[in-house]
């Protein structure tokens, strides 16, 4: 009798430990399952966005080599064009007409770029950057620190103008309206080129900005 009673206790017993470690495992497999399909969607969306990021390379890589050349350490392109401003000057009428020629050609390859870019794929957005620099001279970039950041900002400000001017808006909100133009001045400081007479021209960054929309 008391074995028949050791029995009875042990079944239901055994029923219910095997019921708590079913409910268990299948807590553990739901949460599981749910972390899984996460990381899977983060994983598809990094993919998306490491593709992405080639076709964005691809297409900065048209840059016109004759205009543009990319400095790896800055990570920006700058712009070869010799636009040399006299000492102390913004004027862009100091710049002679073969100069403004060369500005005119790489005004139009960023523009087309740009428009390609914001035009092809609307889940970016670009921050494009036109950054100048001033020439230090003597102990300038101590003494007088704040002209050096007006006169480069004024010197990137008459380049985007005089760009305007020639039909290459690069704040239209009609053609580039994922694009956003920041215009910069460093003045004597910032990614300087060794060679100071090398110091009053521009730079180009081109950023993009991206929204990955996860699944799919």
């Amino acid at each position: 009798m008391e074995d028949n009673g050791k029995r009875d206790f042990f079944w239901p017993s055994y029923v219910d430990l095997m019921t708590s470690l079913f409910v268990v495992m299948l807590v553990l497999f739901i949460l599981s399952y749910v972390k899984f399909s996460k990381k899977n969607k983060e994983y598809q969306a990094s993919y998306k966005q490491m593709q992405m990021i080639k076709q964005i390379d691809s297409a900065l890589a048209k840059l016109d080599s004759n205009s543009f050349t990319y400095d790896k350490d800055s990570k920006r392109h700058k712009l070869k064009v010799n636009v040399s401003f006299k000492f102390n000057s913004v004027d862009f009428n100091d710049i002679d007409l073969a100069t403004k020629k060369d500005l005119i050609k790489a005004g139009r390859n960023l523009y087309q770029l740009m428009d390609s870019l914001t035009q092809s794929n609307k889940n970016v957005s670009y921050l494009l950057v036109v950054e100048g620099f001033a020439q230090r001279n003597l102990w300038n970039y101590k003494k007088i620190r704040d002209t050096g950041y007006v006169y480069s900002y004024k010197r990137s400000l008459g380049l985007v103008n005089y760009w305007i001017a020639q039909g290459y808006d690069f704040t239209s909100k009609k053609r580039l309206a994922n694009c956003e133009l920041i215009i910069a001045g460093s003045g004597y400081f910032g990614n300087r080129d060794a060679n100071e007479n090398n110091n009053r021209r521009f730079t180009i960054q081109i950023t993009p900005k991206y929204k990955v929309e996860e699944g799919g």
